[in-house]
């Protein structure tokens, strides 16, 4: 029995108001199909979509400025998307991110249409998620009707469930064949490189990273090149510039991993042409759902699970917000929660929490450490979960340090023009005692630089 191939009007011709569609996430979301549904929106309303971190402007959205018609939902915003919930068209649905598959099939009421972009079957029956695994099995089990919009771009890759057979699909659409889109990758700031210094000062070798979006944990990389270190594995979310350049220059082994031993595991990838190019038809990388790469009790199968994300905010006790800026969000929770604590619970295992001392907004320099939380944050990681924090100003491991230890540490990671006034409040607030003297974060010293570079 041959998958029937329809147009893409035809397709978006099955929508009925009401519906639930679900468009996966990043390079499965689909064009062809969202443009033609998008030329039907006088004809609809109240259609409910999900999506994540999706790549490029979806159409449905640019032709409904005032959501008449269609609503987005997104389990983890990315530019584009956080922007359209500036203005209110675009809604995020929190969560631990390994834990989405299982909403799908416990909690979520079934799919009425998923459309996924996918590479063209292959010899096996098998419609392709490229790099781009997380749920979109879950998706296509939940889904009433399955659709694939087939891109001859898309990369093939190798995994657990990363594609959907002829047999559970019930319309091709031919998609437009663009490449996947690129995630720029900022050069990374003098900050970045000191904040980076620290952090690649803790990786031994035959560690296993998981790496976060963002300039200081690709600068992690860079000067993990020049380190020495040696024998590297990759368990992570998301399959990086930095990581693909590891992978490249030869420090990845995968020879010491427990899981997966060889291979570079992860799922979803985010970056250049390039980092594409190397997951395409490549056997040493597997590309597993995200129940798989982000449950703590699989990540801590690994040893020297090596955790590193930024966050934008943290207080004295150790609260770590990383997903807005007070009610705006901005990204979501993600996997940071789940990867610090299958770090910890690896054996020699270690999460980094990283972030610049201060920021400029409004033309205002202001302090990333603050005694609270800016009304409305998100707090992404709680204080009992968080190891290493890291400024440029130093590294300190909250593990096991009183509520006062941690204050004064944290303060010790603040940028000088704010420290005095951030002591002050946690005495005025008795976070800190008086007369009790704690010590203070490793700073940037020359033993540190040596040590880095004498491997």
């Amino acid at each position: 029995m041959t998958t029937e191939t329809i147009s893409a009007e035809h397709a978006a011709s099955l929508v009925k108001s009401g519906m639930w569609l679900d468009y996966g996430a990043t390079h499965c979301e689909p064009d062809v199909f969202d443009k033609a549904l998008a030329a039907r929106k006088d004809e609809l309303e109240n259609v409910k979509i999900r999506s994540c971190l999706s790549m490029r402007p979806r159409a449905v959205i640019e032709h409904d400025p005032e959501g008449k018609h269609f609503h987005l939902f997104s389990w983890h915003f990315s530019a584009y998307e956080r922007r359209k919930h500036d203005v209110g068209r675009c809604n995020y649905t929190p969560l631990n991110l390994g834990e989405v598959p299982d909403y799908y099939r416990r909690f979520l009421d079934p799919v009425d249409i998923a459309i996924l972009k996918t590479c063209p079957m292959d010899d096996g029956g098998y419609f392709n998620f490229g790099p781009t695994s997380l749920w979109q099995q879950a998706v296509i089990e939940r889904a009433k009707l399955a659709i694939v919009e087939i891109n001859r771009e898309m990369p093939y890759v190798f995994g657990r469930d990363n594609g959907v057979h002829m047999k559970d699909v019930d319309f091709i659409i031919e998609g437009d064949h663009q490449p996947c889109a690129e995630l720029p990758n900022p050069e990374p700031s003098e900050i970045d490189r000191t904040v980076a210094r620290y952090i690649a000062a803790e990786v031994e070798d035959g560690s296993c990273l998981q790496i976060g979006i963002g300039g200081m944990p690709n600068a992690v990389c860079s000067l993990l090149l020049e380190s020495g270190v040696k024998d590297l594995g990759i368990h992570t979310e998301m399959l990086t510039d930095g990581l693909g350049l590891l992978y490249r220059s030869g420090l990845v082994t995968g020879s010491r991993k427990t899981l997966d031993p060889g291979k570079v595991v992860y799922t979803f990838a985010l970056g250049s042409h390039a980092l594409y190019a190397t997951t395409n038809r490549n056997p040493d990388m597997y590309c597993h759902q995200v129940d798989y790469t982000n449950s703590p009790h699989m990540i801590m199968q690994n040893d020297k699970v090596v955790s590193i994300n930024n966050t934008t905010q943290i207080d004295l006790q150790g609260q770590v917000a990383s997903e807005s800026d007070g009610h705006r969000h901005i990204s979501g929770t993600g996997g940071q929660l789940q990867f610090v604590r299958g770090a910890y619970a690896s054996k020699g295992g270690k999460s980094f929490i990283c972030l610049s001392s201060t920021y400029e907004k409004r033309g205002e320099r202001r302090s990333r450490i603050v005694l609270t939380l800016t009304p409305g944050n998100i707090v992404t990681t709680p204080r009992s979960d968080v190891m290493y924090v890291v400024t440029e100003f130093g590294i300190v491991n909250l593990k096991g340090k009183c509520v006062a230890e941690r204050a004064k540490a944290i303060i010790g990671l603040a940028h000088s023009d704010f420290r005095e006034d951030l002591e002050r409040q946690a005495y005025e607030k008795r976070l800190i005692p008086r007369g009790v003297s704690f010590c203070s974060p490793r700073s940037p010293t020359e033993d540190l630089q040596k040590a880095l570079h004498s491997r």
